[in-house]
């Protein structure tokens, strides 16, 4: 049995959550991605410390801190990085937007995968550039971005001026975690039209049963050279109000163009983001591991529900706690309201660009899961 209670109900309303705010109290809230679990006692304990000292100042980032950082990635990802390649950002999501801007030329095209995490295809939609969307393929039950899907959107679109790829690994919100393959078929197709690629890499740390996270700037000198890849324990550790992220990129130049607005436009990290993530990456170990267990035992749970409920199919969880739900069979037309009728709010399948899914996020405690999930097969039994 863990130490760690991930069982604890923690009352998350009138906190300024914006999960748990949004609805009333009839309302299971799965939908954002955060966890309602307490952040680890390590976290916690630096972050008390250094609200005792009384005083919070301009901060720098601790001693060390990019060496802790290409450390922690060799450790977890067989990947040797200079702490030079690495720049501290206040969050990755802010590092997307910026990166379309400061990195592509106003007069180039840019792809994204779909379905995808929204904020990939809004900085790609916001960033001024003309960009489509490159179709997953679903093989074995898992969404995986192919070189059919990224051929077909640099031939039918802009070809010649295609120049950014954004990438998602472990996926949100399809689970995938990419094998060395299909890393290298994505490698190989921006090599060939000399595309840089941003990898958001946010949910590397919660990789389940014996899947293995690796970065698709590790695979090779090429992809090293053209990656910017984005990464933050915010997720894995839970404290993404109170967190930062980093960008690791070889390419001198390419780095220097994705750091262009950082102390600008972009915020330096804030005092908080620093301790809590310098403890994570200290001390942060034993929970996470435990926190894994917990979310398989969930992910199992989720498994055996869904696959009980006629018109409902879920792709394989293969990294943290998002599950990615097809509705498509179901004989309605917003299946994100027919479950929000019935008490639980999922994330509507529009914002990934695919309305006939939804999103749920498992991080809850196993009873408000079971709970929610029980209210969802009676909403799909009432139709």
């Amino acid at each position: 049995m863990s130490k760690y209670n991930f069982d604890k109900i923690i009352n998350r309303f009138k906190t300024d959550s914006i999960r748990w705010d949004h609805y009333d109290s009839s309302v299971i809230p799965l939908w954002v991605a955060d966890m309602d679990f307490e952040s680890p006692p390590c976290v916690l304990k630096a972050m008390k410390d250094r609200v005792d000292h009384g005083i919070f100042g301009y901060t720098h980032a601790p001693k060390d801190f990019k060496k802790s950082i290409a450390d922690y990635v060799r450790k977890h990802y067989d990947w040797e990085v200079d702490p030079d390649w690495i720049v501290i950002i206040p969050s990755v999501v802010s590092a997307l937007y910026s990166i379309g801007i400061s990195c592509a030329k106003s007069t180039s095209h840019i792809i994204t995968p779909q379905p995808i995490y929204h904020h990939l295809r809004l900085a790609a939609a916001e960033s001024g550039r003309n960009f489509n969307e490159a179709q997953l393929e679903t093989i074995n039950n898992r969404q995986i971005l192919s070189p059919k899907g990224l051929n077909e959107a640099v031939n039918n679109y802009y070809h010649q001026n295609s120049e950014l790829l954004y990438f998602c690994n472990p996926h949100n919100p399809g689970g995938t975690v990419y094998k060395i393959n299909e890393l290298t078929k994505v490698v190989d197709f921006c090599n060939k039209n000399d595309l840089f690629i941003c990898s958001d890499e946010i949910h590397a740390g919660m990789v389940l049963d014996d899947h293995k996270h690796i970065p698709i700037a590790s695979i090779s000198e090429e992809a090293a050279n053209r990656t910017i890849t984005l990464m933050s324990l915010n997720k894995t550790f839970n404290f993404p109000g109170a967190g930062l992220g980093w960008m690791i990129c070889k390419n001198n130049n390419l780095r220097q163009l994705a750091s262009h607005k950082i102390g600008t436009l972009i915020p330096y990290p804030e005092i908080f983001g620093y301790v809590a993530t310098d403890a994570a990456i200290k001390d942060g170990e034993e929970w996470r591991l435990a926190l894994l267990d917990y979310l398989t035992q969930n992910r199992k749970l989720l498994i055996e529900k869904i696959n009980q409920i006629p018109g409902l199919r879920l792709y394989d969880i293969e990294a943290s706690y998002l599950g990615w739900i097809s509705c498509e069979n179901l004989p309605v037309k917003n299946p994100h309201q027919l479950f929000i009728d019935y008490g639980v709010a999922l994330q509507p399948g529009y914002m990934f660009n695919q309305s006939d899914h939804v999103r749920i996020n498992i991080a809850t405690p196993y009873s408000l899961l079971k709970e929610a999930l029980d209210r969802m097969e009676k909403a799909v039994k009432s139709i």
